[in-house]
């Protein structure tokens, strides 16, 4: 079954990942943009950052069969910093042009604080402008207030519902997004956020429609093989393969877009599997 892991920091991954990847089935992955554990302290450290993500990741991935794409934004846990934050916020409408770019994000709220939500409104429209979808960030803690003022200002902002993902959702927060008209994206950790058992349930709770699940695989406990192994979790207790593949591979590709995704029709041959 192919994969694509919607929501996945490779920047934090060895070169390893990537072949126990393709040999899995991953055949695609998206990269958005991240905090990298610490403080940056100069605008010049997002753009070097942003190139790592649109070039040489790209080029990694490439090397092992597996098509890199990303997203591009300044992540709500830098945006408290708001000299800084300014200034990356200056370079962003050039980036969102750059090859390989699918989404604007992740943006969202990390404390729910004044300067995260003005760095969400100033990226949202510039995600409008370049008619580009849009990647949710909501906080670890508070969930559930940070999701409903996420909606609520992307509904201020007049966004289209489909053209949103909001994403490390769980049992708290998964029937709110999909009532209100967004994809609701899942994030799942071995210990952390939501685990894959209870997705499982979720997706026989809700459905296939407009729901992503993703490995997130950064710099913490976290395994760049989730997608494939919540695939193969589904099989096991009975879904429907058509669901699955749905789940795994039709739903990234529509919600971001096929033309801006540019998938090779035919299974791509890496040169180091």
């Amino acid at each position: 079954m192919r994969c694509i892991d919607p929501h996945i920091h490779c920047f934090s991954r060895v070169t390893d990942d990537y072949e126990a990847m393709y040999l899995a089935g991953v055949r695609a992955v998206v990269e958005p943009s991240f905090w990298l554990g610490q403080p940056r302290t100069s605008a010049a450290t997002f753009r070097d950052y942003f190139s790592a993500i649109l070039e040489f990741e790209r080029k990694r991935a490439g090397d092992f069969g597996i098509q890199h794409r990303c997203t591009i934004g300044l992540n709500p846990k830098e945006a408290n910093d708001v000299r800084l934050a300014d200034e990356v916020l200056e370079m962003i409408p050039e980036l969102l042009r750059r090859e390989g770019v699918v989404a604007v994000g992740e943006l969202g709220y990390d404390s729910i604080t004044p300067a995260e939500e003005r760095a969400l409104v100033r990226q949202v429209e510039m995600a409008l402008a370049a008619e580009l979808p849009i990647l949710i960030h909501t906080p670890h803690r508070d969930k559930l207030r940070g999701t409903l003022r996420n909606i609520d200002i992307l509904k201020d902002l007049n966004v289209p519902p489909e053209r949103v993902v909001i994403d490390h959702s769980t049992e708290e927060t998964t029937k709110v997004i999909l009532e209100a008209g967004y994809w609701a994206g899942h994030t799942l950790y071995p210990e952390t956020k939501l685990s894959p058992h209870r997705f499982i349930n979720l997706f026989f709770d809700l459905g296939v429609e407009r729901m992503m699940v993703n490995s997130s695989a950064d710099w913490g406990k976290s395994d760049p093989l989730m997608v494939p192994h919540v695939a193969a979790l589904l099989e096991r207790r009975g879904a429907r393969l058509g669901d699955v593949q749905r789940l795994v591979w039709d739903n990234p590709l529509l919600f971001f877009g096929a033309e801006r995704m540019r998938l090779p029709e035919e299974e791509p041959v890496g040169t180091a599997v």
